[in-house]
């Protein structure tokens, strides 16, 4: 009750206390529960990435965040160009930027590429710091080893030939080492510093279960990317309702994922509610591999693709959503022909449940973890409680929860099968992205277990890793779209997760704000939102 009690005083003192009215000062509601760790690689998933991430710190590659009509694709960002090697695949060389300072005022070349690598990649160097390194590693489990060439030329050789390798290059973002010894070589202590990146806006302060403050970084090295708003604060507030709250109440100016029941309101007072389609998919990712699990057979997994009414859930999210029969989108030009296409079908889902054992008189029971909010978790807690309502009516399935926090949940799909963290789950209520093939590598690849990946239920399926490694190899577009094709195919008919919906990202924003794109992204560009 106390540590309520104390976060709602953090908020509450947040929201009370705006900076200077002089200047333009963007005020966004998250959903997290605490800051996102703001040294250049935050955690609290891919929301941590959008704000306190991409914002404040950059990487050699970064997303093109200005379009709503198509994917977000890749553009240059601290490499101007980057070639992959013809003699060895796995060698790829990336021509750095000239011209770009961090935010106090060091000069970017190759040196800084290779210390934050070093960073991440390294146990023995002093900068290693053991959070950033445990994300970086997820997310690029291909690093194999890397070389500054000259001081405008990095080298990165991969542990195996991937096409895809700049769709996983994207996530490493670089600190100023400046910053790491101005905290005295502590990473605890330097978003105090604060930690100084490359981006469009400057770190200024950070205030735990609080808010962060970014200031606008006049001397960025993109003079057509200049921020429009002077200021941007952060707060993070889990609860959708009082998030809602602080909207109405003039207390933020965007909010994120406004509880579906509130959105017409929300409308009809006013506010913009911007929605549009993105890389995502909210399952629950089975845990395949646990000793005696009940989801290590087939049949049980595509029995419950067949028992969730995914148009029911759309429903109930106020069409904030759209069903989920696969990984992919069902428009997705990659989705595939799979045998199994999974709608609302319980008479099917109850017949392979009766071949694995499970009836009314011996129902299959399911243990849950999921969270109460977190970074494209929409809203858990009562999509959850719809599931399990829907499950146990449609095929007689008893399913319970193990509520936890978001990092907690997070930490937990990189955890062992078998793990006494997991509390005898039997799936995960993770979000996802589904953006390119690198991110179907690290979640679904044979050799892709924790802790060198992210493929939880340690699902192994030789159609799908030849699919995978055609891709890899190959250079020829068509060839890769029939591979990717291919692979998810086998995500569908030899399902590691149950697929239930995909995310339309709805956000509620003050009349105030303008600008703001939607794009087909986790991220956004805040360069391009203002205020009056």
């Amino acid at each position: 009750m106390l540590g309520r009690t104390l976060a709602a005083l953090a908020v509450t003192t947040a929201l009370a206390a705006p900076p200077a009215l002089a200047e333009s000062v963007l005020r966004i509601a998250m959903t997290a529960t605490d800051i996102p760790t703001a040294t250049g690689m935050p955690n609290n998933g891919f929301e941590g990435m959008r704000f306190l991430g991409y914002p404040i710190f950059e990487g050699l590659v970064q997303w093109d965040l200005t379009r709503t009509d198509r994917p977000a694709g890749l553009m240059p960002a601290l490499a101007t160009a980057w070639e992959q090697s013809a003699e060895d695949k796995r060698v790829w060389t990336f021509h750095l930027r000239d011209g770009v300072r961090f935010h106090d005022g060091e000069a970017f070349a190759a040196d800084a590429v290779i210390w934050n690598l070093d960073r991440y990649f390294k146990n023995d160097s002093p900068q290693f710091e053991a959070q950033g390194a445990g994300i970086s590693r997820a997310r690029v489990p291909i690093m194999g080893s890397y070389k500054k060439l000259d001081d405008r030329t990095v080298q990165i050789t991969t542990t195996q030939v991937a096409s895809y390798f700049p769709y996983m290059a994207v996530y490493l973002l670089f600190t100023s080492p400046k910053s790491f010894e101005k905290a005295g070589r502590d990473w605890a202590k330097v978003q105090a510093v604060p930690a100084a990146g490359t981006g469009p806006f400057k770190l200024t302060k950070v205030t735990p279960r609080e808010s962060a403050d970014l200031a606008r970084n006049d001397g960025y090295w993109d003079r057509s990317r200049l921020a429009k708003v002077d200021r941007v604060r952060l707060m993070p507030i889990p609860e959708a309702n009082a998030r809602i709250a602080a909207l109405r109440a003039g207390q933020v100016d965007w909010i994120e994922v406004p509880a579906p029941d509130a959105i017409p309101s929300l409308k009809a007072a006013g506010f913009a509610v911007t929605t549009g389609t993105y890389p995502h998919v909210w399952p629950w990712i089975f845990n395949i591999g646990a000793t005696n699990s009940p989801v290590k057979d087939v049949r049980v997994r595509q029995a419950l693709n067949y028992c969730v009414d995914r148009a029911a859930v759309v429903s109930f999210l106020n069409g904030t959503a759209e069903a989920a029969s696969g990984w992919f989108n069902d428009g997705n030009p990659d989705f595939g022909t799979p045998k199994n296409r999974y709608g609302f079908d319980p008479k099917r889902g109850k017949a392979l449940l009766a071949e694995a054992g499970f009836t009314a008189r011996n129902p299959l029971a399911l243990k849950i973890m999921i969270s109460a909010s977190g970074s494209g978790q929409m809203s858990p807690m009562p999509m959850n409680e719809f599931l399990q309502e829907n499950l146990k009516q449609a095929c007689d399935v008893d399913v319970s929860f193990n509520v936890v926090e978001w990092q907690i949940l997070l930490n937990s799909s990189r955890a062992l099968p078998d793990a006494a963290s997991l509390q005898g789950s039997n799936a995960l209520n993770v979000s996802s992205p589904t953006s390119d093939a690198g991110v179907m590598v690290r979640y679904f690849a044979a050799d892709r277990f924790p802790p060198n990946g992210f493929n939880f239920p340690n699902w192994t399926d030789a159609p799908f890793d030849k699919a995978l490694k055609t891709l890899a190899e190959s250079s020829d577009p068509a060839e890769i779209s029939a591979a990717t094709k291919a692979a998810h195919e086998r995500l569908v008919d030899d399902p590691p997760w149950l697929y239930v919906v995909h995310d339309l990202n709805p956000r509620g924003m003050s009349p105030k704000v303008k600008g703001f794109v939607s794009p087909q992204s986790w991220f956004v560009d805040l360069t391009l939102v203002s205020l009056p």
